[in-house]
């Protein structure tokens, strides 16, 4: 059933890695299989949870110290040597960059697909992401068979998320004000940063992992984009 308290929505900004790509499902396995070909036992399962961790501790410290804005890619890619020094895995620099192109083949969630389809019939689709321009519109182009309205970079602000000026652009960019957007991510400090700057959010709780200890909390809470449709379609 929708719910009508959010019918000023009017656009849904979607978190990108994490949420519609499936990160875990398109890294864990050639994680495992750069990891046995530099000699390691490690799984890639349990590499890429610590690899994945790491990275946004590499975004919260690009933000933090302002020696000007690194990129995601980069960001994953410091957060792979951390991972491979920490566990006393050898590695080349050429093998890393050569690896690194497994990101250009990221595959989305169904649900994820399915439920932009849906929401298409209702709403304005825009990409919010950490991710580089150039790079979210080749990936999304090639791997996701759904069409945004925007595809918008935190690029365009040189932080990432949860900074606020990326959500802040999105609303700039989108002429409108920031009650009519609505962020969809399976990231709460996602939807806790774009709700201290305005917006609306929905917390696609993939992970079963608790939100915030914030006055912040979201509008909704939901396992996929099937329920997120569910909740805001009539």
């Amino acid at each position: 059933m929708a719910d009508r308290t959010l019918d000023r929505v009017r656009f849904l900004t979607f978190d990108i890695f994490g949420t519609v790509m499936d990160l875990t499902g398109s890294l864990a396995g050639p994680a495992g299989d750069f990891l046995a070909a530099n000699g390691s036992d490690l799984s890639g399962q349990a590499f890429y949870a610590e690899w994945r961790e790491r990275q946004r501790i590499e975004q919260y410290q690009d933000n933090l110290m302002m020696l000007g804005h690194s990129g995601y890619l980069e960001t994953c890619r410091r957060a792979l040597v951390y991972c491979l020094k920490k566990h006393g895995v050898s590695y080349t620099a050429e093998g890393v960059r050569e690896f690194m192109q497994v990101y250009m083949d990221l595959q989305p969630y169904g649900d994820a697909i399915d439920g932009l389809r849906t929401l298409g019939a209702r709403y304005k689709l825009v990409a919010l992401s950490n991710g580089e321009q150039w790079y979210l519109e080749k990936l999304l182009a090639n791997n996701v068979p759904v069409e945004f309205d925007a595809i918008i970079s935190v690029d365009q602000v040189g932080a990432f998320k949860p900074s606020p000026g990326i959500y802040r652009k999105a609303a700039q960019r989108l002429k409108c004000e920031p009650g009519e957007i609505m962020m969809v991510a399976a990231h709460s400090f996602d939807i806790l940063g774009a709700q201290a700057c305005g917006f609306k959010g929905a917390y696609v709780n993939r992970y079963n992992l608790p939100i915030e200890d914030s006055e912040y909390q979201p509008d909704i809470i939901v396992e996929d984009f099937f329920q997120l449709a569910e909740r805001l379609l009539p």
